[in-house]
């Protein structure tokens, strides 16, 4: 299991309504097929939300999706996420 405390910035993205911006975190010895559990930030996602998924080997890659009516523009902010590997 890792627990990852990370700085990103979302807000050079700044999302419209039915948009995404994404952005990619190293993380040594994360594999395809693990899991993020889950992810808190520091900031208000503004009801926008704040997914991620292991897109290859060492990279978890968080998408914030703006399902709003209006624009999303966070600020940095550190997050905080926890990656799992299943044992099936």
């Amino acid at each position: 299991m890792w627990d990852v405390k990370e700085t990103v910035d979302f807000g050079d993205a700044a999302t419209g309504s039915g948009t995404f911006a994404s952005v990619d975190v190293t993380v040594p010895g994360v594999a395809l097929g693990d899991m993020v559990l889950g992810i808190a930030a520091g900031v208000d996602t503004v009801d926008a939300v704040i997914g991620g998924a292991v897109t290859a080997a060492n990279t978890v890659t968080l998408t914030l999706l703006n399902n709003t009516a209006g624009a999303v523009n966070l600020a940095s902010t550190t997050v905080r996420f926890l990656v799992g590997r299943p044992n099936w």
